[in-house]
C-alpha cells in the first residue's frame, strides 16, 4: 500500500489489511456507543450487536455508496431518561421505535421534493459552522473522557491521554505505507499499554474480563407504547434530522463526493432512521451515524465500506463473545478520550473546509452574520426548552440558522438585503 494513497469507496482492501482496518474502527466508535447503554442501565451487548446490524442495513439500503458506521445516538439520552424514570425502559423503546417511523416518513418526503431546499435553508455560511459544532462541542466531552479535566485527574491518565493523543497525531503525519492507514488502531493499543505500566488499568481488570463466560446472549426486550411517553420522545426527530444531515455533509467532503445526490440524502436517512426503529423493536437504543469514524475515514483515507462492514461484523461477534467485549470494555478512558481528542477536531476543521471551498464571501453582512450567530449559539451554552425536551448545541445552531438563512432568503425575494448585486 502506497503512502497517503486513497482507498476510495467502493474499492475492495485485501483481507490482510481488512481486519485491522476494520477492527479501528470498532474501537473508535466504542467508547461513545456503549456509554449510552450504560446510562440506560441496560447491557452494551445488545447495543453492540444493534450498532452492528443497523451499519450492515445502512450499507444496503445505501447500495454501498455511503461509508458510515452506525453508534449510539446521545440525541435521545435527555427525553428517553426521563421516560425511564416514569415508566420504564421498554416504554423508551416505543418512544425510539415511532421516532425511527417518523424519520422514514421523512426520508419519503425528502424524496419526493429533493434537497434543492437544504441549500435555502443551510447556505455553504450556515452549513459550515453547524458542522464544524458537532465536533467542537464534544471537546469538553473528549477532554472530561479523557481525565485531563474536572474529577479523578492524575498523572497517570494525563500521561496515557498524552501518549494515547501523541501516537495519533505523529502516526497521521510520520507513518508510511500499511501503517499510515491505521495510525488510530496503534494509538490505542500504545495508549492500553501505557495505561497498565502507570496503572490506569490494573492487571485484575484484564485478568477478570479474559475470564468473563465464552458465550453471552444480548439482553432482547421488547417495546411498550404509551401516548404520553411518545409525545416526550417524539421532538427528538429535529435532532437527528440536523445531524444525520452535517454528517452526510461531512462525509460527502471527506471522500469527495455528493452524498446528498448519491445515494441520496432520502437513502441515507431512511437507513438512519429504520435501524433506530429496529433497534427499539428488539430492546436496543437508536442509532446514528458517528462523527468518530467519519473522524478515521479523514484522516486514515480510507473510504472503503467494506472497511466499515468488516467493523459491523466484528461488533455483532463481540455481543456474543464474553471475554472479547469485556476486554474491549476494560480501555480505559484517557485512551478513548486521547483519540477522540483528535478526530473531533478533524469534523470541526471539515466544517471549516465547506467555508473555504464554498469561497465564502464575509464582505457580504449575512455570511458574517450568519456564521457568527450560528457559532456563538453553539458554543455559549444557551438551552431551548420544550416541553421536556432541551434543546442547545449543535440542534439549537442549526435551527436558528434555518430560521436566519429563510429569513434572508425573504429578504432576497423583497430586494430589501443591501448586499445584492445587479
Amino acid at each position: 500500500m502506497q503512502t497517503n494513497r486513497i482507498i476510495q469507496v467502493e474499492e475492495k482492501v485485501p483481507p490482510r489489511l481488512l481486519v485491522p482496518l476494520s477492527i479501528q474502527h470498532m474501537f473508535a466508535m466504542f467508547g461513545a456507543s456503549v456509554l449510552v447503554p450504560f446510562m440506560f442501565g441496560i447491557n452494551p451487548a445488545i447495543v453492540l450487536f444493534m450498532n452492528g446490524v443497523g451499519t450492515l442495513l445502512f450499507i444496503f439500503i445505501t447500495k454501498g455508496k455511503a461509508p458510515a458506521y452506525l453508534g449510539s445516538s446521545f440525541a435521545f439520552i435527555a427525553p428517553a431518561t426521563i421516560v425511564i424514570q416514569n415508566w420504564g425502559y421498554q416504554y423508551a423503546l416505543g418512544g425510539f421505535v415511532v421516532v425511527g417511523l417518523c424519520g422514514c416518513i421523512l426520508a419519503a418526503i425528502i424524496y419526493k421534493c429533493g434537497t434543492k431546499w437544504i441549500d435555502v435553508v443551510l447556505p455553504p455560511a450556515a452549513m459550515g459552522p453547524v458542522v464544524a459544532l458537532i465536533g467542537l462541542e464534544l471537546a469538553g466531552s473528549a477532554a472530561s473522557t479523557g481525565k485531563i479535566v474536572g474529577d479523578g485527574v492524575t498523572t497517570a491518565t494525563v500521561v496515557t491521554f498524552c501518549v494515547t493523543l501523541a501516537v495519533a497525531v505523529l502516526g497521521s503525519v510520520l507513518f508510511r505505507k500499511f501503517l499510515s492507514v491505521i495510525p488510530i488502531l496503534i494509538a490505542i493499543i500504545c495508549g492500553y499499554v501505557c495505561a497498565v505500566i502507570t496503572g490506569v488499568i490494573s492487571l485484575a481488570d484484564i485478568s477478570a474480563a479474559l475470564h468473563t463466560s465464552l458465550i453471552s446472549i444480548p439482553n432482547f426486550q421488547t417495546p411498550k407504547f404509551d401516548l404520553e411517553a411518545i409525545l416526550i420522545i417524539l421532538p427528538v426527530i429535529l435532532v437527528i434530522a440536523n445531524e444525520h444531515i452535517g454528517h452526510q455533509l461531512v462525509t460527502s467532503k471527506v471522500v469527495g463526493r455528493d452524498l446528498l445526490k448519491d445515494p441520496g440524502l432520502h437513502r441515507s436517512l431512511f437507513a438512519d432512521n429504520f435501524s433506530t426503529m429496529i433497534s427499539g423493536f428488539i430492546g436496543s437504543v437508536p442509532t446514528t451515524t458517528y462523527g468518530e469514524n467519519i473522524g478515521v475515514m479523514a484522516i486514515t483515507k480510507v473510504y472503503s465500506v467494506r472497511v466499515i462492514g468488516g467493523a459491523a461484523v466484528l461488533s455483532i461477534i463481540c455481543s456474543f463473545v464474553g471475554p472479547l467485549a469485556a476486554l474491549i470494555q476494560t480501555i480505559p478512558g484517557p485512551v478513548i478520550g486521547g483519540i477522540s481528542f483528535l478526530l473531533y477536531g478533524m469534523i470541526g476543521t471539515s466544517g471549516l473546509r465547506i467555508l473555504v471551498d464554498n469561497q465564502v464571501d464575509y464582505g457580504k453582512n449575512r455570511n458574517m452574520a450568519l456564521t457568527s450567530v450560528i457559532f456563538v449559539t453553539g458554543l455559549s451554552g444557551v438551552t431551548l426548552s420544550l416541553g421536556n425536551v432541551s434543546l442547545s448545541g449543535m440542534t439549537l445552531a442549526a435551527i436558528v440558522g434555518m430560521l436566519m438563512s429563510l429569513l434572508f432568503y425573504v429578504f432576497d425575494k423583497l430586494k430589501w438585503s443591501n448586499d445584492l448585486t445587479d
